[in-house]
């Protein structure tokens, strides 16, 4: 039991790691663009989707060593509703409590994941226009 134990530990720790120095992506755009969007859209970890701040290593640690980082991009909550997941997995699902960091960690998902207004997509932008 001890030897499945270190194991899953040393698993999550290099995951922790790998995750933490993938190298970060940003939006694919011409060279105008790229200098403007780099400063307005925050760089994406490949490896997990996740945005890249200084709070990232927090979320690796404490949040993806239990689930995929698939869960967090795809939900949009409050930084309330956000709490009451966290609530739900502490008193559901053997959550550790994150004591000290749970505001940096609340901070972190309804910056970049809160809820969106969804309504009318983008315009699309048309680089060349054609006769029909």
């Amino acid at each position: 039991m001890k030897y499945k134990a270190s194991i899953l530990i040393a698993t999550l720790i290099a995951i922790t790691l790998l995750a933490c120095e993938t190298k970060p992506q940003t939006a694919a755009s011409t060279t105008e663009e790229t200098s403007v969007d780099a400063l307005v859209m925050p760089e994406v970890n490949e490896a997990t989707g996740l945005v890249m701040d200084e709070t990232f290593p927090l979320i690796i640690a404490n949040c993806t060593s239990c689930h995929s980082a698939k869960l967090i991009t795809q939900n949009r909550a409050t930084r309330e509703g956000w709490s009451s997941m966290i609530d739900w997995m502490q008193a559901t699902q053997g959550l550790w409590q994150f004591d000290d960091h749970e505001p940096q960690i609340l901070d972190y998902l309804a910056k970049y994941y809160g809820p969106v207004e969804t309504g009318r997509r983008e315009n699309l932008r048309v680089e060349e226009w054609y006769e029909l």
